[in-house]
């Protein structure tokens, strides 16, 4: 089995900083998308940002130009760097990453989930 452990949440003020780290553990041939989701009260989760094996980044409009993707493979490691952060950043910042395991000689994709890690902006 694979776990993601996510770290870096917590209070900030408006136009701080705060990073994000999930790392990746358990039985893994190798990691392909990785991606950073949040989930607002009252508001479905929606994608925040994501980054191929190949290190091609995409982002949420709204996000662009203040949040940073990045991933260190030999780690097994997503980042999230955020910058200028809002009010409206408030969440909570979930990591998911493409598995490629390895059972019986064949390979297997599955989308892995860390726990969750709250973000709040608040002055």
């Amino acid at each position: 089995q694979v776990q993601l452990v996510e770290s870096g949440g917590g209070l900030v003020q408006p136009g701080g900083s705060l990073r994000l780290s999930c790392a990746a553990s358990g039985s893994i041939f190798s990691i392909n998308a990785m991606g950073w989701y949040r989930q607002a009260p009252g508001k479905q989760r929606e994608l925040v940002a994501h980054i191929t094996s190949d290190g091609s980044t995409d982002y949420q409009d709204s996000v662009k130009g203040r949040f940073t993707i990045s991933r260190d493979n030999a780690k097994n490691t997503v980042y999230l760097q955020m910058n200028s952060l809002k009010p409206e950043d408030t969440a909570v910042y979930y990591c998911m990453m493409v598995v490629t395991t390895l059972s019986s000689g064949l390979h297997y994709e599955y989308d892995y989930w860390g726990q969750g890690t709250q973000v709040t902006v608040s002055s």
